[in-house]
C-alpha cells in the first residue's frame, strides 16, 4: 500500500486566469544535513470538465472539496525532477493519469502513464510543452496559449517575492541570503544542480508568453517574458570586448 506525504497547511485555491487555478502550500525537505521548509505552488488548468493538476499539492479535505467543486481530476503532470511526492495522493484518489518526462523516477516506484515530449500530446489542447534538453535532470515547462500566454514552470524559473508564511523563519533567512527570494529567478540551486546550457532558455524565450505561474511563489502577471529575459540576460556569457584599433 502506498504511504503518500502527508498534509501540511496551504492556503485556498485560487483564480489565476479564466479556467486556470492556484494554491500555495508548504514544503518539507531535508538535503546536505538541513531540514528545509518552503512553500509550493500547484496549478489546476481546466478544460471542460477535466481538471488537470500541475506540480501537485497535497490539499486538505476543505481544499479537497474546493478542487471538486471544479471539476474532475482526470491528469496530473510532473514537469520536475524534484518534484512528484504528490502525484502518488491525486492518481490513486482520482484514477488520473500521471504525465511526465520519460527520465522522470517516481518515488513510489510507479510508471509514468503518458510520456511528455517537446511537440507531444498534452492533457490541455491549447497547451505547449518545453523541454530543457540540456539539464542533467529532467525538467520542462508549459506554456497556455491563452490570455497572451501563461507559463508554468516547475524549478528552473521560480517567483519567491517575499518569504511567505509557508517558510520556516530559519528557511526564509537561509534562501534570502542565497538571494533566492526574488521575482522571475532562474535559481542558482537549480542551476547548480542541472547544469543546463543557457542557450535552453533562450529558445523559451523565443516562445510568446506574457504571464508566469511557478512552482515557487505566486503568479507573475503581464511582465514575465520581460523579466526573465533580464535574469537571463545576467547570466549569459558576455562576447569580449573588442580590441581598441591601434594609431
Amino acid at each position: 500500500m502506498t504511504e503518500y506525504s502527508p498534509v501540511w497547511p496551504h492556503g485556498p485555491l485560487q483564480a489565476a486566469f479564466p479556467d486556470v487555478f492556484f494554491v500555495v502550500g508548504t514544503n518539507k525537505t531535508h538535503h546536505a544535513g538541513v531540514d528545509l521548509q518552503t512553500s509550493r505552488t500547484m496549478v489546476v488548468v481546466r478544460t471542460g470538465e477535466a481538471l488537470t493538476l500541475i506540480n501537485t499539492v497535497r490539499l486538505d479535505d476543505a481544499g479537497l472539496r474546493e478542487l471538486d467543486a471544479l471539476g474532475e481530476v482526470r491528469h496530473v503532470v510532473r514537469l520536475g525532477a524534484f518534484h512528484g511526492r504528490d502525484d502518488p495522493f491525486y492518481c490513486d484518489r482520482y484514477g488520473a493519469e500521471l504525465w511526465a518526462l520519460p527520465a522522470a523516477e517516481h518515488a513510489d516506484g510507479r510508471s509514468t502513464g503518458r510520456t511528455l515530449a517537446a511537440g507531444g500530446p498534452f492533457p490541455a489542447p491549447d497547451a505547449e510543452l518545453f523541454v530543457f534538453a540540456s539539464a542533467r535532470f529532467p525538467e520542462a515547462a508549459v506554456i497556455l496559449a491563452r490570455e497572451g500566454g501563461i507559463l508554468i514552470t516547475c524549478d528552473a524559473i521560480q517567483n519567491w517575492t517575499h518569504v511567505d508564511r509557508f517558510f520556516s523563519p530559519a528557511c526564509g533567512e537561509l534562501f534570502t541570503n542565497q538571494g533566492l527570494i526574488r521575482p522571475a529567478n532562474i535559481p542558482s540551486t537549480w542551476l547548480g544542480a542541472c547544469e543546463p546550457d543557457i542557450a535552453d532558455f533562450h529558445r523559451l524565450l523565443a516562445r510568446r508568453f506574457c504571464h508566469l505561474i511557478s512552482a515557487h511563489g505566486e503568479p507573475l502577471r503581464d511582465q514575465a517574458h520581460p523579466q526573465i529575459a533580464a535574469r537571463v540576460a545576467e547570466l549569459s556569457p558576455r562576447a569580449p570586448a573588442s580590441p581598441s584599433a591601434r594609431p
